[in-house]
């Protein structure tokens, strides 16, 4: 089931995508996606006396924020901002004046502009002091819709983009867009062409298709000239290679799937050959591993996994402990006292720990003290497989670098800027997702207007 949505969005966004469309509308400033990106882009441009037309597919803005906030919506990060940038990987280069010009602090400022306060948890993440993402998606549309100074902005739902061409007139760009619109009183979609002076794309990636990221943007933008990477799960799950070749054995599957793993470190290296490591928790799954921390390393596990079909993690199943003190507890004499009761005895290890050492060694290697210490401190794990990108908590991929000016403006499209997840970056979870649309939509906002007042940035 899809998540639920607050009964103010759905009213409004449901009443406003009643009226019949015109067949040809003229506006300053239209832009496409109504995910954070979109949402921040038409708050700073409507608020600079723009004109702005938010046009989505969907029914209703802001469906993946209000399903990845069920949890807890995490924010931003409060880590210092040199290390901050260091998540985005090989795409800290070309991001890092984005977000120092709008990153964590100004995002958290923002957030108390519309009467949501903030915390900072035990792991450095930041979240509403409601943990919810509802109330802080219904005091932001109220402003986009009611703005103290500015333009208020105007949503069109059920809009979907179909094609778009860019010119110039005068070395001015025209950007006409075509969409298909789904008209709650008629069973037919009907074609609406939009005029801009200006436009901003907020498309979003490949996951959760069905709130509205589907990637069914990457073939358009493609016809048009536009560089794009091949769209990729990340912040995935993986499947695993159990000790018999396939996955796990239905006896681990039935009795651990489900269960997390605290307190551990995981181990992998980069394609490089750069041993990284990381502590935190995961998730054993029916399929193999997911969570947080196998989110941290899905960039390079997948990597991998492309370049010789299966990556490595090295698990430690007792970060605090050293491998001379799980060797001692193991040798201890455990008399008639069966393995896992030994093992829960004398280090703690019970449950899908212990699940992961009779599903991964052989007999042999767990009755050998030596070979069993060594793998509570470094069991290798082989994943063979990312699980679909529709389930993956966001892509890598996206329109690249190359394609774009520094003021994220389309090289192929006058006149169209892009921002968010559509673009190709990728970051682990803990807010630096979030932080880079948003930040990115501030930042190609920006340049549009200083475009159209004619200040080249």
């Amino acid at each position: 089931m899809g998540p639920s949505f607050p009964l103010f969005e759905h009213r409004f966004l449901m009443n406003a995508a009643q009226v019949e469309p015109q067949p040809t509308v003229n506006v300053d400033v239209a832009i496409v996606g109504g995910g954070p990106a979109g949402l921040m882009a038409a708050e700073l441009l409507s608020s600079r006396g723009h004109a702005v037309h938010l046009f989505d597919a969907m029914p209703s803005v802001g469906r993946k924020f209000l399903l990845a906030g069920r949890g807890g919506l995490n924010l931003t990060h409060a880590e210092e901002t040199a290390q901050f940038l260091t998540r985005y990987g090989p795409h800290q280069q070309q991001l890092s004046p984005v977000i120092q010009a709008w990153g964590a602090q100004e995002l958290r400022e923002w957030a108390q502009s519309l009467g949501i306060d903030t915390f900072v948890g035990t792991s450095g993440r930041v979240f509403p002091v409601e943990m919810k993402a509802a109330p802080l998606l219904r005091s932001w549309l109220h402003r986009l819709r009611h703005p103290a100074r500015g333009v208020p902005v105007e949503f069109h739902m059920r809009h979907r983009l179909q094609r778009i061409q860019s010119s110039s007139v005068v070395g001015h760009p025209q950007v006409q867009l075509t969409f298909q619109v789904q008209n709650l009183s008629s069973p037919n979609s009907q074609t609406k062409e939009v005029h801009a002076k200006s436009v901003v794309l907020a498309l979003g990636g490949g996951s959760w298709a069905r709130l509205g990221s589907d990637g069914a943007w990457v073939p358009l933008l493609q016809t048009m000239g536009v560089p794009v990477q091949p769209l990729q799960p990340s912040n995935c799950g993986f499947h695993v290679r159990g000790r018999t070749g396939s996955g796990w054995t239905p006896f681990f599957e039935q009795r651990y799937a489900g269960h997390p793993l605290k307190s551990v470190t995981l181990s992998w290296r980069t394609l490089q050959g750069q041993v990284l490591k990381r502590q935190g928790e995961f998730v054993a799954t029916a399929y193999g591993l997911e969570g947080s921390l196998v989110y941290t390393a899905s960039a390079d596990l997948r990597a991998q996994i492309q370049q010789s079909g299966v990556a490595e993690l090295q698990l430690d199943m007792l970060p605090d402990r050293s491998l001379a003190q799980v060797q001692k507890e193991v040798m201890h004499p455990r008399g008639t006292r069966s393995l896992s009761t030994h093992l829960k005895s004398r280090l703690g290890l019970e449950g899908v720990k212990m699940g992961l050492l009779n599903e991964l060694l052989s007999p042999e290697a767990l009755h050998d003290p030596a070979q069993l210490a060594q793998a509570i401190k470094g069991l290798v794990i082989s994943l063979t497989a990312t699980r679909p990108m529709d389930e993956a908590i966001s892509t890598a991929g996206g329109v690249t670098w190359e394609g774009l000016m520094p003021s994220l403006e389309v090289k192929a499209l006058p006149g169209v800027f892009c921002a968010g997840e559509m673009l190709d970056w990728e970051a682990p979870t803990g807010g630096y997702l979030l932080t880079a649309s948003m930040a990115t939509g501030v930042w190609a906002a920006q340049a549009l207007h200083q475009k159209m007042k004619g200040d080249e940035p």
